[in-house]
């Protein structure tokens, strides 16, 4: 009995602090306040409508562009190109990663097997607090194993095997997941149609697990598109040095297809969202590849119908000064004070922070490219996504590319000028910057 009165007060009090009280529509109280600061090393781009296209003509005739009035939503930018210090913090956490999970295979103190209610992971989490111990002979020997065997390597010098990077990443397909063909059907309580994994096989879908996608991918720059992509031309130097040493840590990283670049995006959120995990706070948006509208946008700084990031129609200042890395004149490289790239925030930025949206080196956007595709996208937050498998023809693999470079002549620096590149194809004149969306969609 003295139970049952104990129950029956709790339920009174419950009903006395409610925040329904009264039946009125209030929404659901407690709710956590939100503001995003600034990310690190970002800028915010404000929403807003811009003419985007060509702002003279096409002096190949490709025909590939039009004008065309477009809005896209505010978001965050790198107010520069991600730079070769930077890319090879993600080279040292796959590397640990790979090692620490090597180690777990041997030493269970390297993963974390059950949850906090001693429920298993699977598949097991690296745990990051274990200390490695090269004085250990059995974690050395598996330390060893990262390097490459003494039959690989060039004059007995003990370097990492660079072929073990293999950064396993994941992204939901949302365009597949969108098609009505694969809605779930709440009569038979189960998923129709089928959906196209990143592999490029079909399958029937199972559960909201299908629409996952699953890629895989070396991320290690290559170092040797110095030489291969300037034929009779010592770049040797450049493919011995330049991601690797000191003196070029500020410089942008180049050597990096599409797919790494958009494995970096997504290696860059999940490690910022499990720390702020760790502290206990909420994730934030996906880092990711810039939409060819929103690198276009961003260029243009405010500036609508300007044909250079710094608004006017050339490539000098009233001084004689370049106001940008590339290749003046019939190939005066060194008139802009590099024959190569520069680093990054050498010239100032344009009206919105952002350096270098002309020259230095060229741009990955998320978009596939299509000759057609100003003409059947949409006019809010425009964007043509193709994700091509390795089986797809290669004009399936097109992505679109921007801003220009240091070997190219100014008329690809303009806002509107657009390119494309293979996206398993890594060149030295291409890097990548990301972009993250802004909560809320309107101005700070």
């Amino acid at each position: 009995m003295k139970k049952v009165t104990v129950i029956i007060v709790l339920f009174s009090v419950l009903l006395g602090c409610s925040k329904y009280e009264g039946g009125e529509l209030t929404g659901v109280q407690d709710r956590p306040d939100w503001y995003e600061s600034q990310p690190h090393g970002m800028v915010f781009i404000p929403m807003g409508s811009f003419t985007m296209g060509p702002s003279e003509e096409s002096v190949s005739w490709a025909m590939t562009t039009k004008t065309k009035r477009v809005s896209v939503d505010a978001f965050w930018m790198d107010e520069t190109e991600i730079t070769n210090n930077e890319y090879r913090q993600f080279i040292k956490y796959v590397k640990d990663s790979i090692l620490r999970r090597k180690l777990g295979q041997q030493i269970e103190a390297f993963l974390i097997t059950e949850d906090e209610y001693g429920n298993p992971i699977d598949p097991p989490r690296i745990n990051w607090e274990t200390e490695i111990d090269p004085t250990d002979e059995a974690q050395r020997e598996i330390i060893n194993s990262m390097y490459y065997d003494q039959q690989d390597r060039l004059f007995g010098e003990k370097k990492l095997d660079t072929r073990q990077l293999m950064y396993e990443y994941y992204w939901i397909d949302y365009n597949q997941a969108a098609k009505r063909s694969n809605k779930y059907n709440y009569d038979t309580q189960q998923y129709e149609g089928t959906v196209v994994n990143a592999q490029g096989e079909r399958m029937e879908i199972n559960s909201r697990q299908s629409f996952i996608m699953r890629g895989k991918v070396n991320v290690y720059p290559d170092t040797l598109v110095w030489v291969r992509d300037f034929t009779y031309s010592f770049n040797e130097p450049y493919t011995d040095l330049y991601f690797s040493h000191p003196a070029y840590d500020d410089y942008p990283v180049v050597g990096v297809n599409w797919e790494q670049a958009r494995a970096f995006s997504i290696w860059r959120t999940r490690y910022l969202n499990d720390f702020l995990a760790s502290e206990g706070e909420g994730k934030v948006q996906d880092y990711r590849l810039p939409t060819e509208a929103e690198w276009e946008y961003a260029a243009r700084g405010g500036l609508n119908l300007s044909p250079y990031p710094w608004g006017g129609p050339y490539t000098r200042n009233k001084e004689g000064c370049l106001l940008a890395n590339f290749k003046p004149m019939r190939g005066n490289y060194a008139d802009d004070g590099a024959l190569i790239t520069q680093p990054v925030g050498t010239y100032p930025p344009n009206e919105y922070g952002l350096y270098d949206m002309a020259g230095n080196v060229a741009e990955w956007t998320s978009n596939a490219f299509d000759e057609s595709g100003y003409f059947f996208t949409n006019d809010m937050n425009p964007s043509y996504q193709y994700h091509a498998t390795e089986d797809d023809p290669q004009a399936m693999k097109r992505k679109v590319v921007k801003g220009g470079s240091w070997k190219d002549v100014g008329y690809y620096l303009q806002n509107g000028t657009r390119t494309y590149e293979y996206q398993d194809t890594s060149k030295s004149y291409i890097g990548f910057r990301c972009v993250r969306s802004y909560l809320g969609g309107s101005e700070q």
